[in-house]
C-alpha cells in the first residue's frame, strides 16, 4: 500500500455492473447465437470483468455474485479481464452505486485504512490522496486517531468534523483508479499492457 504496480490476487465475489442477454454488444455474429454475460468488479481487488452466468440464471445489478472455484451459484466461469472503457454506458453509470455497497458492505477495510494510512513523501500523506481530503481534515483525522483508532464510519464521522459519508469518499477513489493512470493507487492494482494485436482486432470489428 499503495498497491504501485503489484498484481492483483484472485477475486472470490464480484458484484454486477451489468447484464447483457445477448452478450458482447460489439460481437458482430447474430444474436441467436451469442450467449448471456456480466459485466461486474471484483469486491477485494476491484478488477472489471466479463462474466458468463450459469443457463437460466438472471442475476440482478448490484447482486454480489460468487466467482471462486467453488461453490458458484450464478455464475459459470469468468470470460476475461475487462477495462474501463469496455465497459458499457449502463455499467458506467452504475459504477459509483455498487462501489459504495462494496465500501460499506466491507466497512472494517476502509476503517482499517484511515487507521494505518502514512506519509508517502514529506509533503503528502496517503490520506490526502483521497477526494475531499486536505491537509485540515488529514491533520484532524491524525490527531483524533492518536486518542484511539476509529471503529467505524459513524465513529470517524462523529469524531472528525467536516467529514461525511466516507464511503462515497473510498468509492470516488476507486473510480478515480479505475478511469485515470493516477500515480498512487490505494485500492487497485494496474491493469495490464494489452497485448499488440488486440487494437488491430478491435478495429476489424467494427
Amino acid at each position: 500500500m499503495p498497491y504501485s504496480d503489484k498484481k492483483s490476487g484472485k477475486e472470490k465475489y464480484a458484484w454486477v455492473l451489468d447484464y447483457l442477454p445477448y452478450g458482447d454488444p460489439d460481437d458482430p455474429r447474430p444474436a441467436y447465437q451469442k450467449k448471456p454475460s456480466i459485466q461486474g468488479i471484483g469486491e477485494t481487488y476491484f478488477v472489471l470483468v466479463e462474466m458468463v452466468p450459469k443457463e437460466g440464471m438472471v442475476p440482478l445489478i448490484g447482486d454480489q455474485v460468487h466467482i471462486g472455484n467453488d461453490g458458484r451459484d450464478v455464475i459459470d466461469h469468468v470470460k476475461r479481464r475487462l477495462e474501463y472503457d469496455d465497459l458499457t454506458h449502463g455499467a458506467k453509470s452504475e459504477l459509483a452505486y455498487v462501489l459504495e455497497s462494496i465500501v460499506l458492505s466491507g466497512e472494517s477495510r476502509f476503517v482499517k485504512f484511515t487507521n494505518e494510512a502514512y506519509p508517502i513523501s514529506t509533503r503528502q500523506h496517503m490520506l490526502e490522496l483521497l477526494p475531499g481530503i486536505g491537509k485540515k481534515l488529514m491533520w484532524a483525522i491524525l490527531d483524533e486517531r492518536k486518542k484511539g483508532g476509529f471503529t467505524s464510519f459513524e465513529d470517524l464521522t462523529t469524531r472528525v468534523k467536516g467529514l461525511h459519508k466516507p464511503e462515497t469518499i473510498f468509492a470516488h477513489q476507486i473510480e478515480n483508479e479505475l478511469t485515470s493512470d493516477v500515480r498512487y493507487r490505494l485500492f487497485t492494482t494496474k491493469p495490464p499492457e494489452s497485448r499488440p494485436s488486440e487494437p488491430s482486432r478491435k478495429r476489424g470489428r467494427r
